[in-house]
């Protein structure tokens, strides 16, 4: 689903950049952003060396990032609007500023460590300190599934998935992080998990991360091996072939997804189906915080051994981000 199926929320002939950090996660929220504003973002890489790396957020852009230089990240010619995450891409941020004196309307997503003066607009999850006029909150993330990116997956199905009888569930799969680890014990929990939805008579659709352990898929497939016809009410993605990510959760009329990454907490709820959520080993104080504001909401429950029914109306930050970053803009413009 591309951007050009999106009503286009700022003038014809808008150019958008997203500053890629490299990291999946923050190029996510960027990307969703500029698709709910109705823009194909053009993504620029920024790999600053290590030393440049390390000094940012606070020190300058790599030298050979400089904008005369035919190869760096932020050549011109420049956009109207620029959307970053990832402290690295403060300071090319902030060039970038500079160098257009002023023109382009920045936007980042997520704490920048430098202030609400890093851009003109920025965004933080609400279990974020920063605070500002020009800073805005949401319980949850940006993210390009939008309702009707999960629609058009379910009117066009993935032949992978489209022979798996209802009710099938999603099983979305992180990995070990600063925070959390994934121990032989919570492999073995959730290989049991996934026996016990196909044996209750439910298909399972599992998708894993870059980070998921390859144990942790090897003791799902031989969960499923014990249960008769178990290998053929379920798919599970071995990364080959395109990602069936926004397929797997489209198709889903339950989740259950592991607690290390608010990022695919976020994106689970706007099924408005069940998300149960399995909590690895470790945890952290602020994603434990934003697991119990989704509970408390009514939108998830913690995985219990079984699957549970409760309906929500689906929830999406997107559009209402989307709506305050052309808000901004046009502000910006006719100044």
């Amino acid at each position: 689903m591309t951007a050009s199926e999106q009503p286009l929320l700022v003038p014809e002939g808008t150019r958008l950049w997203v500053l890629g950090s490299g990291k999946v996660g923050h190029e996510v929220h960027c990307i969703g952003i500029a698709r709910a504003l109705g823009l194909e973002p053009q993504v620029r890489p920024v790999r600053p060396r290590k030393l440049f790396a390390w000094t940012s957020p606070f020190g300058p852009i790599d030298p050979r990032d400089a904008p005369h230089r035919k190869d760096s990240s932020i050549a011109p010619p420049y956009p109207d609007i620029v959307l970053a995450a990832g402290r690295t891409t403060v300071p090319y941020l902030r060039r970038l500023k500079r160098e257009t004196a002023g023109q382009v309307f920045t936007v980042f997503l997520q704490d920048p460590r430098t202030g609400p003066g890093t851009a003109d607009m920025v965004w933080v999850p609400e279990h974020d300190r920063l605070r500002g006029e020009n800073v805005l909150t949401t319980l949850t993330s940006p993210h390009p599934l939008r309702p009707h990116v999960l629609q058009a997956a379910r009117e066009h199905p993935d032949p992978r998935l489209d022979h798996l009888p209802h009710p099938r569930v999603a099983m979305i799969l992180g990995g070990p992080s600063a925070h959390h680890q994934f121990t032989a014990a919570d492999i073995a929990q959730l290989a049991q998990a996934s026996q016990a939805v196909v044996a209750k008579g439910n298909s399972l659709m599992v998708t894993p991360s870059r980070r998921t352990p390859p144990a942790l898929l090897d003791a799902i497939r031989a969960a499923l091996t014990e249960i008769e016809a178990g290998p053929d009410r379920a798919f599970v993605w071995d990364g080959s072939g395109d990602n069936p990510y926004a397929q797997i959760i489209a198709h889903a009329d339950a989740l259950i997804v592991t607690g290390d990454s608010v990022n695919m907490m976020g994106e689970a709820i706007v099924t408005g189906r069940p998300v149960h959520v399995y909590e690895p080993t470790g945890g952290h104080r602020k994603i434990a915080g934003f697991l119990d504001r989704l509970v408390e909401s009514g939108w998830v429950r913690r995985w219990k051994g079984q699957l549970e029914d409760w309906t929500y109306e689906p929830v999406d930050a997107t559009g209402q981000i989307a709506d305050e970053v052309a808000r901004r803009y046009a502000a910006f413009r006719a100044r």
